[in-house]
């Protein structure tokens, strides 16, 4: 390309580059990678695309942290009792048993789409919403993160793998049974992984980002779930507020919280304040045309930069460094048609629960 001259941009017009996720295999092929493009196109006309942040409700995120007065006062650790980033899918693995048996949960989605969803809800307040500010942001939260060494992965990670199951009533083979798939792959499905942010805003508050295939339903939320009263005066006990960022499908947003429930006896109920996207009367915008068009244009805002998946990297190698290479632990752990194995429920703790999409 650089040889037949494709890549030299003259005074009336431009050279870019767009490459897929995932960037690399891991750390070290991420900065390989990174060095071949940057011989050849300059830092500022490569776009690493990542279709997640091309999605309407993702973006949403920042509207509401950032153009409501109510909500952003309480995205702290005073008030935040630790948050939930799920992206479920029930689908196996559709004929694409050669990439993911290379790729696995870990790098198919931890590693880029999760990881993106994560820095958008943890990232401070940028200072412009263009696109060095915003960037900017989200690596300072990826460099707060505490890295899990491959000694601590089974303290803050867990990896599973489906075996046989039903899944919207119908039965479906386990993942080694699928075609292409090794019989005793050790490849996971499915990881949850505890994220501990070091900042004046997040300290003590855990991040709990989870994916799987073949869970029951597919589904992305970004969960901000609330601390409890401090005093309990009512009866039956008081759940945690929760404030949910459905991705897909069904965009919107909810607000969970406790209300009186009719009668003479004060007793609390559970009652959603619920927005959807359909309320515009819009359909939304492809991810992919919304990003290609950003490229074409030069808006690199949605596009993550190379320290960005640098640091990502780091933060899933000590996953990948304990995971890789060492026996599957009694894999498959969970059936088709659930939401993972039991160790997950273990990692978000005795007072938490997953959210049962």
């Amino acid at each position: 390309m650089q040889r037949s001259g494709l890549t030299t941009s003259t005074e009336d017009s431009w050279r870019r580059v767009v490459i897929e996720k995932p960037f690399g295999h891991d750390l070290e092929s991420a900065q390989e990678l990174n060095k071949i493009v940057e011989d050849v196109f300059p830092p500022d006309s490569i776009f690493r695309i990542d279709h997640y942040l091309g999605k309407e409700t993702v973006q949403n995120l920042m509207a509401i942290r950032f153009g409501n007065a109510i909500f952003e006062p309480l995205w702290n650790r005073s008030f935040v009792d630790h948050v939930q980033i799920t992206a479920a899918e029930d689908l196996g693995l559709e004929g694409r048993a050669g990439y993911y048996e290379e790729a696995g949960a870990v790098r198919d989605m931890l590693q880029n789409h999760l990881m993106q969803l994560f820095t958008l809800t943890a990232m401070e307040p940028p200072s412009a919403f263009d696109a060095d500010a915003i960037r900017d942001e989200k690596v300072k939260v990826l460099r707060s993160v505490r890295r899990v060494t491959p000694q601590d992965v089974d303290s803050f990670a867990v990896r599973g793998q489906y075996g046989p199951g039903v899944v919207d009533g119908e039965p479906v083979p386990g993942y080694r049974e699928e075609p292409g798939v090794q019989p005793e792959s050790p490849t996971p499905t499915y990881v949850a992984l505890k994220l501990q942010v070091d900042n004046w805003r997040w300290e003590g508050v855990p991040f709990f980002l989870r994916t799987g295939k073949r869970l029951p339903k597919k589904v992305t939320e970004i969960a901000v779930v609330f601390k409890r009263p401090p005093l309990g005066i009512f009866p039956g006990g008081m759940e945690r507020n929760v404030l949910a960022f459905r991705i897909q499908p069904d965009e919107g947003v909810s607000l969970k919280f406790s209300s009186k429930s009719p009668g003479q006896e004060m007793v609390l109920r559970e009652v959603v304040m619920d927005f959807r996207y359909d309320a515009f009367g819009a359909q939304l915008e492809s991810p992919y045309s919304r990003l290609l068009l950003d490229a074409m244009l030069g808006d690199a805002t949605l596009f993550p930069r190379e320290d960005e998946v640098d640091l990502a990297w780091q933060l899933v190698s000590g996953l990948l460094q304990a995971w890789e290479g060492t026996p599957a632990p009694d894999f498959p752990n969970y059936p088709a048609g659930t939401w993972g194995p039991e160790a997950a429920d273990a990692l978000i703790g005795p007072d938490r629960r997953w959210r049962r999409l």
